[in-house]
């Protein structure tokens, strides 16, 4: 009997825990759609089709093992360039802020989510 009062307050805990990181995670997935929507990446992406670029979730499973994929996903965001993903070259984003092009590089390479 004595145990299960320490067993109930650690579930609690855990279930506290759980729905806080929830909370986070998902106004994370909406700032960065946020992010996506001002800086008119939808023009080019989208979640799971190629239109002029890649879809969101082609570039999260060409990059899934590739250890660098944030640091070399946000220069190309940053930078623009060509070359990666066909002719039609991707144009530079370089009013991004660091924290901003991390959150959009973070939820591209999870798969671009939707907000729940």
């Amino acid at each position: 009997m004595g145990a299960w009062p320490i067993a109930k307050k650690s579930v609690c805990a855990l279930a506290a825990f759980l729905s806080i990181a929830s909370a986070h995670a998902s106004n994370d997935t909406e700032m960065a759609l946020d992010i996506a929507k001002k800086n008119a990446c939808l023009g080019c992406h989208a979640v799971s089709k190629k239109i002029v670029g890649p879809s969101y979730q082609d570039v999260a499973l060409r990059y899934r093992n590739n250890p660098q994929a944030i640091a070399f996903l946000k220069n190309k965001i940053r930078n623009g360039g060509m070359g990666s993903w066909g002719v039609v070259p991707m144009p530079a984003n370089s009013k991004l802020s660091d924290s901003d092009l991390t959150l959009l590089t973070q939820w591209i390479l999870h798969g671009a989510p939707s907000p729940n």
